[in-house]
């Protein structure tokens, strides 16, 4: 016998050994419990006492038997008795039945609908009381008939009472849903009193904003927050305590997160909500999309221009070319030959405006930092002179980042090349890359040129903007900027007391390059290449199980649970595809991946990377890696 069942045997047998009667009918009107004395105590057949039966039915059966007096109208007074069922209001009532028994009746609604009705045999407690009128000459009249109503008064007391520890029981379970509701959230929610003091907040103020007070009931506003955050939130919050709610965006210092603020008076108590949401990595893929958009309309305003001109150069250098053909004075020579050099600079002009507008992707990859600075160092230094040195610090904690490595090399090689130039024969330049307050990852290069004029440090970053006279093109800088915002980050220009400093801030994506190994799933119609594939996945530490279909695929996952990821082919055996495993995966399932030799505008692979990360094949052990590790194909 199960333990339900046992459980529902006992409590019926309890019920069964009690003196009065009890019913529960649920929200329907059905019957879901009764005990023996129910049946007994109304003499009622056994399909009213069978779980499911009618409430309308045992009404109707004890009006018919004259329970409830002389009833003109069967049919009227069984509905007007459901509907007040229905209310599912408290109730207690005394009654007498045909047998000439008189029995109380108490019902209470129970939380999901239905109620709990007990019956009480009271028939020797009211000849009790009749019999103790008879003999009492001391008591009045009066007296027994306020004893009579102060019994009745209790019962009904009991029953109010009854009704009112559940409600206080449902708004308890009800303020703790809330509770914990506003605790999963990820944003500080708050209420500041009319004197800017918190009255409440959950837990979250110091994960939106750090370096906040962790214990803030009862404290001002601005303690709280500190004065940065203060002399930005402070002046809306002064808007709020006046009636306009607002929101807003401000750059938090202590922690160099960007956060937006809403605040919303409340007119019953003169306070005001607050609602705080950390939102750095929207702000940051924001200002890549706005840097993307730019990009576009920049180049199509200035392909059509670059074309123009393009041909106007060729026509140049065609007439300048006849030029040198022809039998010209000494002095011409010097004349074409400085003409034709001005043509060509304005063509490598055009291409560098071509490759700055150009459509690029921001593609990050997982990337070993030290490996990259390490890398870094020797094509540096290859462009330096001799008097020149070059030096880099890596701060970082020595993990691995998501950065779209050839536009930071491009972009970092630039501005060594710029402070070459400034430092002339005799110099240093160092780079040093750190973390910041686990949001941005900062690239810094410092010289000690001559640093930035006061117009530099306002226009350098403007196209064409140049302090090199007719050596340089005023690109450098500017595909710096285009590039660092197209990843979301930032570029700052300054002086430091020895030379000039550009700072570079890009997202700080940190990446586990080392997966745990696991049960790996690969699914590959081709026996060499899952064999390779295979090799790979062991090397890395997996265990490896293989299909080469579709249904052989989803008979292993629904057979083991231990899989923990999935890597299969776009094209396998059988008519049904990598993407229809893909879509026929259950619930919850474990990391899908796809590789296909697909070319990316096939359909097939444009399909597949709108489901799940696409990995191109061929690949290495390290791209692979990569893949498991990060979820993105590198």
């Amino acid at each position: 016998m199960s333990d339900a069942s046992h459980t529902q045997k006992m409590t019926t047998a309890g019920l069964n050994l009690i003196q009065q009667a009890l019913t529960v009918y649920d929200r329907d009107l059905k019957l879901a419990v009764c005990n023996r004395r129910f049946q007994e105590m109304f003499d009622l057949p056994d399909n009213l006492v069978t779980l499911g039966a009618d409430f309308a039915d045992t009404i109707s059966y004890l009006a018919q038997r004259g329970d409830y007096g002389d009833v003109e109208d069967l049919d009227e007074f069984v509905r007007t008795r459901v509907d007040q069922a229905r209310a599912f209001e408290p109730h207690y009532m005394e009654r007498t039945r045909a047998n000439g028994r008189m029995i109380s009746v108490e019902g209470t609604p129970l939380p999901q609908g239905g109620w709990v009705t007990v019956y009480t045999d009271i028939t020797r407690t009211k000849r009790q009381e009749e019999l103790l009128r008879a003999r009492s000459a001391e008591l009045s009249d009066q007296l027994s008939g306020y004893s009579e109503e102060l019994t009745a008064t209790n019962r009904q007391l009991e029953a109010t009472i009854t009704a009112l520890e559940e409600a206080k029981r449902q708004l308890t379970a009800s303020e703790a849903r809330t509770r914990l509701t506003t605790e999963m959230m990820p944003a500080h929610i708050a209420h500041v009193d009319a004197e800017r003091r918190y009255t409440y907040s959950n837990r979250r103020l110091t994960s939106v904003m750090p370096g906040s007070k962790s214990e803030l009931i009862g404290v001002h506003a601005a303690q709280v927050l500190g004065p940065q955050p203060w002399s930005v939130i402070g002046p809306h919050l002064d808007k709020a305590y006046a009636g306009q709610p607002s929101v807003f965006e401000f750059t938090h210092d202590p922690s160099s997160r960007r956060i937006r603020v809403a605040l919303t008076p409340d007119h019953s108590t003169g306070g005001v909500y607050i609602l705080s949401m950390d939102i750095t990595e929207e702000s940051q893929t924001r200002a890549a999309l706005q840097q993307t958009r730019r990009r576009e309309m920049a180049a199509q305003l200035t392909s059509g221009l670059a074309h123009d001109f393009a041909n106007l150069l060729t026509i140049i250098l065609g007439m300048q070319a006849k030029l040198q053909r022809m039998p010209l004075p000494g002095a011409a020579d010097e004349l074409i030959n400085a003409t034709l050099a001005a043509a060509r600079r304005g063509g490598s002009l055009l291409n560098r405006i071509a490759d700055m507008t150009g459509h690029r992707e921001h593609e990050p990859v997982a990337t070993d930092l030290a490996a990259f600075l390490s890398d870094l160092g020797p094509l540096a230094r290859s462009t330096l002179r001799p008097g020149v040195s070059f030096n880099v610090t890596n701060l970082t904690d020595g993990d691995s980042y998501l950065l779209d490595t050839g536009m930071l090399q491009d972009s970092l090689l630039n501005l060594v090349l710029n402070a070459r130039d400034a430092c002339g024969e005799v110099g240093e330049i160092e780079l040093i890359a750190r973390t910041v307050q686990r949001t941005w990852i900062e690239f810094t290069i410092i010289d000690t040129g001559a640093g930035f004029s006061e117009q530099a440090l306002k226009h350098a970053l403007d196209p064409f903007f140049t302090t090199k006279g007719g050596e340089g093109s005023g690109l450098g800088l500017s595909m710096v900027y285009d590039m660092t915002k197209l990843a979301g980050g930032q570029v700052h220009l300054s002086n430091t007391d020895t030379g000039g400093r550009v700072t570079l801030r890009l997202p700080l994506r940190p990446v586990n390059l080392h997966s745990a190994p696991g049960l790996i799933l690969l699914v590959e119609d081709s026996p060499d290449l899952r064999s390779t594939v295979r090799e790979m996945l062991r090397e890395a530490g997996h265990s490896v199980i293989e299909a080469a279909s579709v249904d052989e695929a989803l008979s292993l996952l629904s057979e083991l649970s231990e899989i923990s990821a999935l890597l299969s082919d776009i094209s396998l055996e059988g008519d049904k595809t990598g993407l229809e495993l893909i879509a026929s995966l259950p619930a919850g399932h474990c990391p899908a991946y796809l590789m296909t030799s697909l070319p990316p505008d096939d359909p097939l692979h444009r399909a597949a990377t709108a489901l799940v990360p696409v990995l191109r094949k061929p690949f290495t052990d390290a791209q692979l890696n990569a893949l498991l590790s990060t979820g993105l194909p590198s």
